[in-house]
């Protein structure tokens, strides 16, 4: 049963990944476009912007859950290594981390905004800062044991009549 607790984790985490990556990346370049598209001149219609803003709020709970959740640690470790991995790949050679996002023009247009965005987000820091609060939980030793359960109270380790 752990084992299976354990790979549901290791599944998750891997979605979680991609939602921030790729789903907080292209939110952070659709808004940041509708911000710089209103400083010129006001557009008539903000549905982009709530499109990002919506996207935006998606991962902020994807990302609750799974910080606030009781799964599997192994939900919040594997998204804290590959953010924190690619962040120590840009502190010691940046040209080679900025070479990991797409950017050929054969790769698909929303791929491309997620990857811009995602480089926003791991140049300015916050890859870093969503890494290191997402290894949090997995420093929690409780994290680590199965939960409890109702039928561990069946056996009492103390006498009936107890002292009061």
């Amino acid at each position: 049963m752990r084992t299976l607790r354990h790979l549901g984790g290791f599944l998750i985490g891997v979605v979680v990944t991609a939602a921030v990556l790729a789903g907080g990346g292209w939110a952070v370049t659709q808004a940041a476009a509708q911000a710089a598209a209103q400083a010129t001149a006001p557009p008539p219609d903000n549905q982009k912007l709530w499109i990002a803003l919506g996207a935006m709020a998606a991962v902020g709970l994807v990302y609750g859950l799974v910080v606030a959740g009781r799964i599997s640690p192994l939900a919040t470790f594997v998204p804290s290594m590959a953010l924190l991995a690619w962040t120590v790949v840009y502190a010691l050679d940046p040209g080679r981390a900025l070479s990991l996002v797409p950017a050929e023009p054969s790769v698909n247009q929303i791929v491309r905004e997620a990857g811009a965005g995602a480089q926003t987000l791991l140049t300015t820091g916050v890859l870093a800062l969503l890494g290191v609060a997402l290894f949090i939980p997995v420093l929690m030793p409780s994290r680590w044991s199965r939960p409890h359960d109702d039928l561990d109270d069946d056996y009492e380790s103390s006498p009936e009549g107890g002292y009061y």
